[in-house]
């Protein structure tokens, strides 16, 4: 069996901030009921985090922990961790109603680190990036590709979109990227 690789093997661009395919990524998709105990208890056991509120991101030293719906998560751990913690998750969660599914191969996994983070990606979310920062997360769109993103510090930030329009979403975010077209919305 072949090694596993990102979508686009490292690529990088530098431009009004560095954008990399910040290559492979642990991704599960965990829906369920998260008012419930059961499911509290299952995502501090694989991630060490708690349920974040709505629109965050939870970040700590296992991974991290991203509300995407009412009934739904995204939890980002190691690449090879994954199924062993969809695992961990199936036995935890045994006799409740809940799906955990490992999406890492699905998906691909971007970073944005600069200081003109919010000025390139609000060229081209509906999403208003006004207050947004550390912690915050969105699920919504870029550039018409559907795609999650979330802010780990002020100066470093996370893109996430399915692997079939990773290229796409690269090629975006260099377009967006580059300093000619800076703006100074957020700044």
């Amino acid at each position: 069996m072949s090694d596993a690789i990102s979508v686009l093997n490292g690529a990088q661009d530098v431009g009004l901030n560095i954008v990399t395919d910040a290559g492979l990524k642990g991704m599960i998709a965990l829906k369920g009921d998260l008012s419930s105990d059961q499911i509290a208890k299952a995502v501090k056991l694989v991630s060490g985090l708690s349920i974040p509120l709505p629109a965050t991101c939870k970040m700590g030293a296992k991974g991290a922990v991203a509300w995407m719906a009412p009934d739904e998560l995204l939890l980002l751990c190691d690449y090879e961790s994954a199924d062993l913690n969809v695992e961990k998750l199936n036995k935890a969660l045994s006799g409740k109603h809940f799906l955990a599914v490992n999406v890492s191969d699905a998906r691909a996994f971007f970073k944005i680190e600069g200081n003109a983070i919010k000025d390139v990606l609000a060229k081209g979310t509906p999403t208003s990036l006004a207050g947004f920062g550390p912690g915050q997360f969105r699920r919504s769109r870029i550039g018409q590709i559907a795609a999650a993103f979330w802010m780990a510090s002020e100066e470093e930030a996370y893109v996430v979109c399915f692997r079939s329009v990773a290229e796409h979403m690269f090629n975006w975010l260099k377009a967006a990227n580059n300093a000619e077209g800076a703006l100074s919305l957020y700044k």
